[in-house]
Order: C-alpha cells, then structure tokens, then sequence
C-alpha cells in the first residue's frame, strides 16, 4: 500500500515583467514633472502665460478696480456678462486660473535659481582655468618676441591683466602651468541672470504681499461740500485682500472744497475734458491738524500707507418726484454714469413709496444738449445746457422683497411702462431742463428737475508690498543689463625660450559667443610690450 501526499505546487519565478518604452515609475514621473517644471523654456511659456493672462485685465473692467465702470460695461453687455463671469475675466487677478500661473511660475523660478546659485557659488571659488597646451591654436591669439626673461615676462603679464579688471589665477614656481599666466572676468554675467531670475521673485512676493494684506475701494463722493472718512461704511466698493484687518486703516478723513475742470473747446477732442483737479481739506487723524491738497489725476494724496486717487467725475440731476397725493416721495441729486469722455450718462431714479403706484425713471443725461435736424445729441462734457430724458415705469419695482438690487438698474419684469396719453401706442419720454416740472398721467404725480451736482469718483488702496515690488522690478533691471552686456572673457599668458629668444603667446577667449575680442587681445599684447598704441610687430601671427 503507498499513501501519497499532496505538495504544495511550486513554480519557478518568473521574469519580472518588462516595463514598455517611456513607461515612468510613480517616483519618476514626480521627478521628471519636476525636471520639466523647473527648465527655463517652461518659466519662459509661464511668464508668457502669465503676460497673457494679464491681458483682458487691461481691457476689461474689473471689480477690484473700478466697480462703477464694471457695472456699467456690464449693463451695455448683457449677452457677454454671464460668460465672463464664469470665466473670472471681471476679477482676473483674483481668478483660480490666474493664481495657477502665477505659483507655478514661482515654483519654477526657484526651480531654476537655488540649484545656479550653488552652482555659480562653486565657479566663483574655482581658479581660471590653466592655460592650453597650445595657445597658437586658440581663434584670437598673437605672438611675439622679446628679450626680457620668461618670469618677467610672465609678472608683467599679472600686473597688465589684474589692471584690465581679470582676475588672475596664482602661479606656483615650478608647479603645474607655472610657464604662463591664467586669467578671466565677467563672471558677473552670471550674477546678473542670477539676480534677474531673483528679481522676479521679489516681485511675485510684492505682489502677493500687496494682495493678501492690502485693500482696495472706491467712492463717489459730492463736489459741493462732499466729503468721506476711511471705514468700511462709507465705501461704495471694497475689496479686501485675503488677511486684511480692517483695524489697520488709517483714520483719514477729506472733504471736497472745490472741483475745476480744464475743458477743450475746439478740435478733435472738443467738449472732453484736458485734466481735472479737486481741491480738498484733509485730516490723517482726527486730532491731527487739517491740510490742504489739489488732487489731480496720477498724483494721488498718500497719507501713511495708503494712496488716494482721482479717476473720474460725472453729473448727479436734482429730481423731486411728487406721487399722486402731492407727497415728495424722491428728492435730492442721483448719480448717473458716464457713458463716455463727454459725460453723456445714464440712470434710475426710483420711487418705491409713491401712491397710487411706484414710479420708476429711467434713461439719460446731455450736459450740453443740441438737438441736430430733429436727433438729441450731447456736445459738451460742461453742463452748458443740461438736460434730462427720461421713461417712466409704475408698479412693482421689486423693492417690496427686500431683496438687494442696484442702484443703476431698473428692475422692471413686473412694471409696466407709461404710455402717451395722445399716442397709447408710444412711449411716454419726460424731457426737462432745470427748474422745469412735468406732470404725470393717468394722477401718477409729478416729476421736477432742480438742478445739476458734480460729483468726484475716488479709489482709496493701500498695498503693503508695493516698495518690495519697486524693488524687485529696478533689480531686474539691473540684473537684465549685466547679463546684457557683461563679456566673460579668458586670457592667457605664456613665455617661452625658442630658437630666436623668448616667445611670448597671448590668447583671449569671449564665453559668451560672437564677440569680438581683437581690440582686447590688441590691448593686451601693447600694454605687455610696453606700448600705448596697437601692436605692429611683423612676427604677430593671428588665424584669421
């Protein structure tokens, strides 16, 4: 009888499996990502993306800037708006997208720094190379003989070039390349791509400084007797960056004592305005004493570290609107926005507390109206002749909800516009000039124009990191000059005994390419030989 027992089944290991062509471990696709994120053509492709990227911000309104303008380019874009916002192009800078490019581009900026830095550290350290065994065979190069000995020869060498600004590596007697003289400059040139590459650095730094920290707002504030006071509340727009504290606002304050325009009257530009100035009362602090300033365009009031500019001004019409009762139920000056340099402007005038109905205004503002073969047209950015234009709308405005809604738009899905009581078929359109008053129809009330305001558009900002980015941008400009227009250059020296006396070579080498080195191998050699001029010894042998 023979009993059998099972064994476990073993097989032979077989050939680990073979990787395909280009297939990259996990560690080696981190390494290779890292490689390629760091090579100078990719922070190149980033900084170009990322001038790109800066683009639509140039050309497009934004928020952060001027949110009046946005508003405005918003409400004559109404198809275009919806995509924009989607894709962040009203706030670019504050954009995901944008963000990506710009840590990316300084990832591989440091990329490309830390590892040259270490690199240049150890070539500025590193003596000038030894001289060729043959110098006659170097592109520029020249010969001649002489009577002095070789070691004079060679000391002279020392002394010419360390005056030519080389350093000059030293020379042991009788030790390796003891028979010439080694010497290079322009190792600055490295240091400048260094220092540029750094540069960009400081300056992304700056500018995330600036953001996170800093603030930006705006304000309309009113010409006559307007003033403001840096708080949040008194801000029409705001906004703050990432870790802004509001408790490090300065507690300035100005008033508006004055506003004069500098209109052209004749020409291609005729009714803009050539420049504009405000001339403002202000305070840094409560107790501090008051001053005096004229705020003009691209002069901004700094106070502490915040800057106050001027960057616009338009119109605000006085209307009183009186509802069917005879009540005021709107009065005072409303701003409208200009639609162009002439100041033409549009607005809304709302009426939420009217009886029988709400009544709302919309439509336009001519500073200086004309009318031309039957068509308003607006001539003047001066209110030389005023006048306002204007459609009516009565019911529900869609104030009653609470819900919040701007005050250049008109919500009028459930309003129903007034129509000419002679014409119902046209619209009605309320035309005034100041001191005129219209009545409306069907006992809605009345609607007077009393007057114009000027009113100053502000932008208050504060960037912390403003004079990091300054200087980061004069050091790259710095930085980008040496690289320019520094020549690494290498020179040799070598004295020899030969068959008519001692034979001195001399070389010059250009590292950057191109550059012709003649007038310095020329030099060289005349300072050696003790002349002033250039070299005419007939011996001088040179490849051409």
């Amino acid at each position: 009888m023979s009993t059998t027992t099972d064994q476990p089944r073993t097989s032979a290991p077989g050939p680990e499996p073979e990787r395909r062509s280009g297939e990259l471990g996990f560690v080696e696709l981190l390494r290779w990502t890292w490689r390629q994120l760091t090579s100078m053509r990719t922070a190149l492709i980033l900084l170009l993306l990322l001038a790109l990227a800066s683009v639509p911000g140039s050309f497009i309104p934004q928020k952060g800037v001027d949110a009046l303008k946005t508003s405005t380019w918003q409400g004559q874009h109404p198809k275009l708006t919806p995509i924009y916002e989607r894709l962040g192009l009203f706030e670019v800078y504050d954009s995901p997208w944008f963000a990506a490019i710009y840590l990316l581009l300084g990832l591989s900026v440091i990329g490309c720094v830390v590892p040259r830095l270490r690199i240049y550290w150890k070539a500025m350290r590193a003596a000038p190379v030894r001289a060729p065994r043959y110098l006659t065979r170097m592109p520029d190069h020249a010969t001649y003989t002489t009577d002095a000995s070789p070691e004079e020869v060679l000391e002279r060498a020392e002394r010419v070039l360390r005056e030519r600004r080389f350093r000059v590596a030293d020379r042991s007697p009788g030790g390796p390349g003891a028979d010439a003289v080694a010497a290079e400059k322009g190792k600055l040139r490295e240091a400048g791509n260094l220092v540029f590459h750094f540069s960009i650095l400081v300056v992304m730094v700056g500018f995330a400084i600036g953001s996170l920290f800093g603030y930006k707002g705006g304000v309309i504030v009113p010409v006559d007797g307007g003033g403001f006071s840096n708080n949040l509340t008194q801000y029409d727009d705001f906004d703050p960056g990432t870790f802004f504290d509001p408790a490090g606002m300065e507690p300035f304050s100005f008033q508006i004592q004055d506003f004069t325009v500098d209109w052209v009257e004749s020409g291609r530009n005729q009714g803009m305005s050539r420049g504009f100035v405000s001339e403002i009362t202000y305070k840094e602090s409560p107790d501090s004493p008051q001053k005096d300033y004229h705020l003009r365009v691209n002069e901004p009031l700094s106070i502490g570290g915040t800057d106050v500019f001027l960057i616009g001004h338009g119109y605000s019409p006085v209307v009183t609107i009186r509802d069917g009762t005879g009540k005021v139920v709107a009065t005072g000056p409303t701003v409208f926005l200009p639609q162009g340099q002439d100041l033409f402007s549009f607005g809304v005038i709302k009426a939420p507390y009217a009886n029988p109905d709400q009544i709302g205004l919309e439509g336009v503002f001519y500073p200086t109206y004309v009318k031309i073969d039957g068509d308003p047209i607006n001539v003047m950015g001066d209110d030389r002749n005023p006048t306002l234009s204007m459609q009516v709308y009565r019911g529900d405005l869609g104030l009653d909800d609470g819900s919040p809604q701007s005050v250049y738009i008109l919500d009028k899905d459930r309003a129903t516009q007034v129509m000419r009581p002679d014409d119902p078929e046209r619209p009605l359109r309320i035309d005034l000039q100041p001191g005129q008053r219209v009545r409306l129809p069907n006992g809605l009330g009345s609607v007077s124009f009393d007057g114009v305001e000027e009113w100053n558009r502000v932008q208050i900002s504060r960037t912390p990191g403003m004079w990091l980015t300054l200087s980061g941008v004069v050091a790259a400009l710095i930085g980008l000059m040496g690289s320019l227009f520094i020549r690494p250059r290498r020179a040799w020296v070598r004295a020899r005994r030969g068959e008519q006396g001692i034979l001195v070579e001399v070389a010059v080498l250009d590292r950057s390419g191109g550059a012709d080195v003649t007038p310095e191998l020329d030099a060289v050699v005349a300072a050696l030989q003790g002349r002033d001029d250039g070299p005419d010894d007939p011996r001088r042998a040179r490849d051409e």
